[in-house]
């Protein structure tokens, strides 16, 4: 089994080396990372300016792109073979609800998908990075058992999973729950400042979320202690509204 793992903190993230420990007893790993922070990258491409993966070692590359570009890259250029999936993270800091519009992680399991080649986001909702680090070690062999099983199944075409691991010691974990996505609402995200100069400007970020939906959501069953796994798919089409067009829908 041959694993392509990238992810969108940085090839020296600490979450991609628990990734790589977790796929390593599955199958040959290759890592093709960003060299810097990527987060909220989304599924952005590199159009302005060519491209340098720069090898760190065997089956080891850092790009200074997106992490869209890495597992381009890496499918189309720098892996000798196709990978057999794609893994991207894990993550620090959660991916769900609309989290995933916006996710350098997740996006970089849909090009992967894109291409051909079945992929898992994982993300580790944490908190305090010292605490983080300890409780990510612990997951390792979780998430190799919860890979492992993954990989058995019939998962439709066109489909990725997309994983969130509660921030809790693995003997702590309540168990898997298969997820839809929740509803995440930030406050106070936008904040207004002036530059040295006097200039208005405005810096994304912070703030508070507040979360809705059922038990059967993503932030529902992490909450509760659960590895909380989505099927996430790349046709954004409202079937149900196609479903329904004789009721809303007239020819012009």
């Amino acid at each position: 089994m041959r694993f392509l793992c990238t992810n969108d903190d940085g090839i020296l993230a600490h979450g991609l080396d628990c990734l790589i420990r977790a796929a390593e007893p599955l199958g040959e790993v290759t890592v093709v990372a960003p060299d810097r922070e990527q987060s909220a990258t989304s599924h952005s491409l590199t159009l302005h300016h060519p491209l340098r993966p720069v090898r760190r070692g065997d089956r080891r590359w850092q790009v200074d792109g997106t992490p869209t570009d890495c597992a381009m890259l890496a499918i189309e250029a720098l892996m000798p073979e196709r990978p057999d999936w794609v893994l991207s993270g894990i993550n620090h800091g959660q991916n769900m609800g609309e989290d995933v519009l916006y996710s350098g992680t997740v996006a970089a399991a849909m090009e992967g998908l894109s291409l051909g080649v079945p992929a898992i986001a994982l993300s580790f909702l944490g908190g305090d990075l010292r605490a983080d680090v300890s409780m990510l070690d612990q997951l390792i062999e979780p998430v190799t058992a919860l890979l492992r099983h993954l990989m058995t199944l019939e998962i439709p075409p066109g489909t990725l999973l997309n994983v969130n691991l509660p921030p809790r010691t693995a003997a702590t974990v309540e168990g898997i729950r298969l997820t839809r996505l929740g509803k995440r609402v930030y406050s106070n995200t936008l904040s207004r400042m002036q530059d040295p100069w006097g200039r208005q400007i405005y810096w994304i970020g912070g703030g508070s979320a507040s979360w809705d939906g059922g038990p059967d959501t993503d932030f529902r069953a992490v909450t509760d202690g659960y590895i909380s796994v989505t099927p996430l798919h790349l046709d954004l089409t409202h079937h149900a509204m196609l479903d329904a067009a004789h009721t809303w829908w007239r020819e012009p």
